[in-house]
């Protein structure tokens, strides 16, 4: 991307709701506080399960294509002129984000199916706040920090700790898993 097409998308959002330095919004989180606002309920109310289990990774541009956000063109557009040193680290947090939902409603299937309440209570905890920690990388990097969040310390908050690193790659499914074993 050129400089100048950069400088005309950042003007373009002046005065909307999308940050002029990374040119991202943060109505896109919007798709995940839905989807922890379930989970959060499944254990008190376990029918909750079947709404959120129809819940689907959605990326940025296909949000803004089915919200009613007031400047969803304009953020669908500017998103192909997000700069790569945001836009790297936000799909990177958003994937992992992806991933640890999914696995979330996986393994409270088969908790509801065990009939193990209390098991459902405090993994989702866990991965709760997993979630929020990822989204509040999200978020910073929408409104153009530099934190991310690397694998080491996912691996930490997973097992209960907390540990800085410099890896670039992705929780693993058996370190989400893992949440969900005895």
């Amino acid at each position: 991307m050129g400089h100048s097409e950069y400088e005309s998308i950042k003007a373009k959002v002046a005065g909307s709701n999308i940050s002029p330095r990374t040119l991202l919004a943060t109505d896109y989180m919007n798709h995940f506080n839905e989807i922890v606002m379930l989970l959060e309920m499944i254990p008190d109310m376990p029918d909750l399960y079947e709404e959120a289990r129809e819940w689907r990774p959605k990326s940025y541009q296909e949000h803004f294509k089915d919200s009613s956000f007031s400047d969803r063109d304009l953020a669908v557009e500017a998103y192909d002129h997000v700069p790569a040193q945001f836009r790297e680290r936000f799909e990177t947090t958003i994937q992992q984000m992806d991933s640890v939902i999914l696995t979330c409603l996986e393994r409270i299937e088969d908790l509801l199916q065990s009939g193990q309440a209390d098991t459902i209570r405090i993994r989702t905890r866990a991965l709760l706040a997993l979630l929020r920690q990822l989204g509040d990388v999200a978020n910073g990097i929408i409104h153009g920090g530099e934190t991310v969040m690397h694998q080491d310390e996912i691996d930490g908050v997973m097992k209960g700790g907390e540990t800085h690193s410099t890896s670039d790659d992705h929780a693993s499914q058996a370190d989400i898993d893992a949440l969900f074993n005895d």
